[in-house]
């Protein structure tokens, strides 16, 4: 399928025209959709797989995590969790010191034999390499917020001592602030004043982010979606996690949705998204690209796969849905 740029932006199927004219529900992924999360989450993954690799794993010389690990795990469908991808980007380059591999080439051969189901691949293909039950009896991952060491890690880089004692009600190791201050809000009231026009109370978001985290930077542009129907899947059980399609099959159906559209920016939220037609509730994904830093490939990933639309950001979304 080819994507065709009708403006500046905006991809899309010639087969999508007729398809927006009827949408009348709209759900979105909020990471790398509504919140740019370069310089918060992403940082926590990198910040955290170091701070592992010297603690746990005594690993001072390793490479550090870049955007282009990230994406590389993310473009396998398996990784929307940033604390799964944390941990196997530890657990490659774990594997490849003690295999005296170099450590880049290593992590990229690594995603090359990985797919959605994330974590499980990542641990089967390194056991077919190495023996990897130290550091995985360290971490002991997945667990849960509260008791495993790996998110306490994560969170507390993330979330910063005042949050994070709000969330989970124990105390730091960490001083310094939380890497969600730099979350970057896209989403603004005069989108969603568009957008209410349109789908009046059907908007909603199906989301790795827990409900607090969300809230905490969208502040009271939250109140604007259908909370009754949206899915924060880090409140949920694991098994919920993308791209289960039964968080947005239960969002659509909760809101009544005849046709859907989909916005996200990961290959697990396409997938979703797919697996929710193919059950029989008809869902159009449109991938944001903007966000990524790399966004002609995060284009051409989702034209192999066959998305339909394709927006560089949001605000792109009442010029493709004839808002204005």
């Amino acid at each position: 399928m080819t994507l065709i740029k009708k403006s500046e932006g905006i991809y899309l199927d010639d087969s999508c025209i007729d398809i927006l004219d009827g949408i009348d529900t709209i759900i979105f992924d909020c990471d790398g959709v509504l919140i740019d999360i370069t310089k918060s989450y992403d940082l926590a993954i990198i910040k955290t797989t170091q701070y592992v690799l010297d603690n746990f794993s005594k690993i001072n010389d390793s490479i550090n995590v870049d955007f282009k690990i990230i994406d590389g795990f993310k473009s396998t469908g398996g990784f929307n969790d940033e604390v799964d991808l944390t941990y196997a980007a530890i657990l490659s380059l774990t594997a490849a010191k003690k295999l005296e591999k170099d450590p880049t080439e290593f992590i990229f051969d690594v995603i090359k034999n990985s797919d959605s189901n994330g974590v499980e691949t990542v641990e089967k293909y390194l056991e077919s390499q190495t023996d990897i039950s130290e550091i995985k009896n360290q971490l002991s991952y997945p667990g849960t917020h509260h008791d495993n060491p790996l998110y306490q890690i994560f969170d507390q880089i993330f979330y910063g001592p005042e949050l994070y004692k709000k969330l989970f009600d124990k105390d730091s190791k960490f001083s310094e602030p939380g890497l969600i201050e730099q979350d970057d809000v896209i989403l603004n009231n005069s989108l969603l004043e568009l957008l209410e026009k349109k789908f009046n109370s059907k908007i909603a978001m199906v989301t790795g982010r827990g409900k607090e985290s969300v809230n905490y930077s969208l502040k009271e542009m939250l109140g604007k979606f259908d909370l009754k129907n949206s899915v924060f899947l880090e409140d949920e059980s694991r098994d919920l996690a993308k791209p289960n399609p039964q968080p947005l099959l239960n969002s659509i159906n909760g809101m009544n949705g005849k046709s859907t559209l989909y916005v996200g920016d990961s290959m697990e939220d396409f997938i979703m998204a797919k697996r929710v037609t193919e059950i029989g509730n008809k869902t159009t994904f449109c991938g944001i690209i903007g966000t990524s830093k790399n966004p002609q490939e995060k284009l051409e990933l989702f034209e192999k796969n066959e998305a339909v639309l394709v927006l560089d950001s949001i605000h792109l979304l009442p010029k493709v849905l004839n808002l204005e």
